[in-house]
């Protein structure tokens, strides 16, 4: 009998695309091959005139097509408990590794499943790092190229203005990246890609040729800093973000209505700072378990009277919170936020929203209002270095994006529960976004974030400050942010955790030992695990390893062990897929995993756990699938059992 064998491959990028295409015009392919000449007569038969054609081209181009199309090779994601904060509850992740092959590794897992991308690539500036794809290199080659070195040989390198390719290397790094981000994307998602003056044009015509130009939304142009000379008596305040859908048909976008600026008509003697301002109450009416005791304090009003929210005099009013918490309060009364108002011998208090944020303050008013794109340099890089110094202790990255600015961007396109991914996460100012968002507005939005773990330079305060690479700054930001975010919005329901993982070699021997025979049944009974997996692999891994190989199953998903006692390796994933790693299969965990209810929709055993046993394989294979397939119904599985 043939068994189903786990597939060493992840993606058969190729082959999704001619099934697209299959879909669209069915009588172009034929059996799985694309008929060119029937292809051009669905088109209409146009001719192409001569052999030039309007597009972009550079040295390399084609090479960087074809390693969009590969599959990444014996490369593994590997769970880092230590480094990670609430990981058996949260669904954000930070992933360390190059972006190119951790989103090959990924996209089976979130294909179709990412409402939005934010990334901030390398600007191109002569000074960046971009990454080198061919991935494997001699470790004398890595230490030479520029100087540049990496822990696990050579990824990534400096693009020196003074080489001959200089924008092509920089196009040859970002095409493939975007090529696959385009199928993470919801139908609805959209894409947002900072870039400044140096490499705009190619990259809209990047963009153009991937998503096609009539998907093409937006650029939005901000003020990211005060001005930086550029060699000329021209000064440049403006950065660039591309924005394009993966189909603009599909696109609802959040239009909120551009606030007026006559409508903040008051002033105060902070107007020059902040400008206008609007009046909001400053408690509101509360239900169920979003009720706090901790937002329920009083706030001393200008004739002594002691005022809780709702405007009591006593705190037994449990229907009622201060949007603030009481340390807020204190930073609001000192600074001018905060008005009293007196209807009907009853107090009221208000904050005061501001059209500007007033950098100058210790706190920042956290209730922007929606601005008009030329109200955007309100979000400068001044404010990313800003938070990044109050929360660490020093600036660490010279141009990081704010937190502000991201907020503006997932409000724009996302709602409630959606899933944004920035794989050049840099600071890690997408996270600290969206869980602030997600305390502001009670929503529940997650991330993926990824970041080449590029080593700092030991003359560096953030190597003195204890951090080897920039993950780990971009961890320990996540960490404080979320806590800071906590206390500030006490009660926030919001996901601070998150799941690390890094990229590294793979955990099992896909070229099966047994296949090839060159094992016993004595190695079997000595040594069963030196044959399917590598030195030191732990059983956790070899699920994940597993788990990238599923379609839209995240790595977010719950691992249960299923048995104690002699069964102790066998596992549930995401209540759907059983892992058995146990050394050797009987008929009494045959019985034990045919009794699991709900059924699983997958088993996967290891092949030579079953030794030379034939008839239990193939009695289990039998006994599982059709137990499954009944369980299915209509919903028929292609396959239900696998080998590895």
């Amino acid at each position: 009998m043939d068994y189903q064998k786990t597939p060493k491959k992840i993606n058969d990028i190729v082959g999704d695309n001619v099934r697209k295409l299959a879909e669209i015009f069915p009588f172009a392919v034929k059996d799985g091959e694309v008929d060119f000449e029937a292809l051009r007569e669905e088109l209409g038969q146009f001719t192409e005139v001569g052999n030039e054609k309007y597009e972009l081209t550079w040295a390399g181009k084609k090479n960087a097509k074809k390693i969009a199309q590969e599959d990444v090779v014996g490369r593994t994601l590997k769970f880092i408990p230590q480094d990670s904060k609430n990981a058996d509850t949260t669904e954000n992740l930070y992933i360390e590794g190059d972006n190119l092959e951790v989103l090959k590794l990924l996209r089976q897992n979130y294909y179709g499943s990412v409402k939005m991308i934010y990334i901030d690539p390398p600007y191109n500036t002569g000074n960046d790092f971009v990454y080198n794809d061919s991935f494997v290199m001699d470790k004398k080659s890595a230490d030479i190229v520029d100087g540049v070195k990496s822990k696990s040989g050579e990824s990534y390198t400096v693009n020196k203005m003074s080489q001959n390719r200089f924008h092509a290397n920089w196009l040859n790094m970002i095409y493939p990246r975007l090529k696959i981000a385009k199928d993470f994307l919801t139908e609805d998602g959209v894409i947002f890609v900072s870039i400044d003056d140096n490499e705009y044009d190619n990259l809209k015509l990047v963009c153009d040729e991937i998503f096609g130009r009539s998907n093409f939304v937006a650029n939005i142009v901000w003020k990211s800093t005060a001005g930086s000379n550029t060699g000329t008596n021209i000064i440049t305040v403006t950065e660039n973000i591309l924005l394009y859908a993966k189909n603009i048909s599909q696109c609802q976008f959040n239009m909120q209505p551009i606030l007026d600026a006559d409508k903040y008509v008051n002033r105060d003697e902070y107007y020059e700072r902040r400008g206008g301002f609007i009046l909001n109450k400053l408690d509101r009416r509360m239900t169920g378990s979003h009720y706090s005791e901790a937002l329920n304090y009083p706030i001393e009003a200008p004739d002594g009277t002691m005022v809780y929210p709702g405007g009591t005099l006593q705190s037994n009013n449990e229907n009622w919170n201060y949007r603030w918490s009481e340390e807020k309060v204190k930073w609001g009364l000192k600074n001018g936020y905060i008005v009293f108002k007196k209807f009907n011998d009853k107090w009221n208090v208000y904050f005061k929203q501001y059209l500007n944020v007033d950098n100058n303050d210790e706190l920042i008013d956290r209730s922007i209002p929606y601005q008009n794109v030329i109200k955007l340099e309100q979000f400068g890089t001044t404010q990313g270095t800003k938070e990044i110094m109050d929360l660490l202790g020093n600036k660490y990255f010279d141009y990081a994006k704010p937190s502000g600015l991201i907020k503006y961007l997932v409000k724009f396109i996302c709602n409630d529960s959606d899933l944004i991914l920035d794989f050049f996460s840099g600071s890690a100012t997408t996270a600290h976004a969206i869980m602030s968002l997600n305390a502001e507005e009670n929503k529940k939005n997650r991330y993926i974030l990824v970041q080449l773990p590029e080593e700092c330079n030991e003359k560096s305060e953030a190597w003195k400050a204890g951090f080897s690479n920039i993950c780990e700054i971009g961890k320990e930001r996540i960490r404080r942010a979320g806590e800071k975010i906590k206390q500030e919005h006490l009660d926030a329901d919001v996901d601070i955790g998150f799941k690390v993982f890094r990229e590294a070699d793979t955990n099992i021997k896909w070229n099966s030992l047994m296949d090839i025979g060159q094992i016993d049944i004595t190695q079997l009974e000595t040594s069963p695990d030196t044959i399917d997996f590598m030195p030191n692999t732990k059983d956790v891994d070899v699920v994940y390893e597993l788990m990238l190989r599923q379609r839209n199953v995240p790595l977010s998903s719950r691992i249960e062990r299923m048995f104690g006692g002699g069964y102790s390796r066998t596992f549930l994933y995401a209540d759907s897929y059983l892992v058995c790693l146990e050394t050797k299969i009987t008929e009494e965990l045959i019985d034990k995993l045919a009794g699991i209810d709900p059924l699983p929709i997958k088993f996967i055993f290891r092949d030579s756990a079953f030794q030379d046993d034939i008839a239990l394989k193939d009695e289990t294979f039998r006994r599982l699938r059709a137990l499954i397939e009944k369980n299915s119904g209509m919903n028929k599985m292609a396959y239900t059992v696998e080998f590895i």
